[in-house]
């Protein structure tokens, strides 16, 4: 199987110190592979260095086997590679289907000329992005709430909407980071659901997320940090049982289910 992200020895230094340090791993087209750690372990950090916000100071990032460490995010983003923010970044006052419009602008590839005339091929483009936005929006189950206010949805379809901004890129690779933080069981159910859907049409999915049930339940992989270090990598099975998983992260006490769907 082709690998599509590959991360090796990847490393950054905030003055003088080693936020994260040699981490290395893989993902494959359809697979999820879940970040997981204590609050500090530098899970954020990581993503930010693969999505090209820091540039790291050691390592390097492949995207489907080009070397694109450091490259900026707009670049990636053309190459692939797509994500999400642990807060959203949502146009409250848009409407729901202009906040998925939004997500086309890196596809648009006329001519500067066209859109300031408002010529018919600009407003030929307009309407292709408006009937892939609504079609992105049935996929996440926001079709009927297209002409809503985002500030009136919920926070969980929020969370979806913003999943759906990202998947407007059309990417190869998608980092989520922490789909479900704050949602309610209902709401995380919901976004489990659409991120397995996602995954089995292929795409790569690199995920952070403190929901351990979530993630023992969806993940193909698992990788585990603690203070920048990576100390456990393996499926759910394997990493819940881990001595230095437990007591680092999920706890002498943890009863959390490897099952995995």
């Amino acid at each position: 199987m082709t690998t599509l992200l590959e991360v090796s020895g990847l490393g950054i230094t905030f003055g003088g110190l080693k936020a994260v340090n040699d981490v290395s791993f893989r993902v494959n087209p359809g697979e999820i592979v879940s970040v997981i750690g204590p609050n500090g372990a530098g899970k954020t950090t990581l993503f930010n260095m693969i999505s090209g916000v820091y540039i790291p100071s050691e390592g390097s990032v492949k995207l489907d086997g080009q070397d694109v460490t450091g490259w900026d995010p707009f670049l990636l983003a053309r190459r692939g590679l797509s994500r999400t923010f642990q807060n959203l970044q949502i146009f409250q006052t848009m409407t729901v289907l202009e906040n998925a419009v939004a997500g086309f602008h890196l596809q648009e590839k006329g001519p500067l000329l066209a859109d300031l005339l408002h010529l018919p091929s600009m407003k030929a483009r307009a309407r292709t992005a408006e009937a892939e936005a609504r079609a992105l929006l049935d996929r996440v189950r926001l079709g009927n709430a297209a002409e809503k206010e985002a500030s009136s949805l919920s926070y969980g379809a929020l969370k979806r909407l913003e999943i759906a901004r990202a998947l407007a890129l059309k990417p190869r690779v998608l980092l989520l980071d922490e789909p479900a933080a704050g949602c309610n069981a209902v709401e995380t159910e919901e976004i489990d659901h659409l991120i397995a859907e996602v995954a089995a049409s292929g795409v790569a999915i690199l995920l952070v997320e403190h929901d351990m049930k979530m993630v023992m339940r969806i993940s193909n992989h698992i990788v585990v940090l603690d203070h920048g270090e990576k100390i456990a990598e393996g499926e759910p099975a394997v990493v819940s049982r881990d001595p230095k998983v437990i007591e680092a992260y999920l706890g002498p006490d943890s009863q959390v289910e490897a099952t995995h769907a």
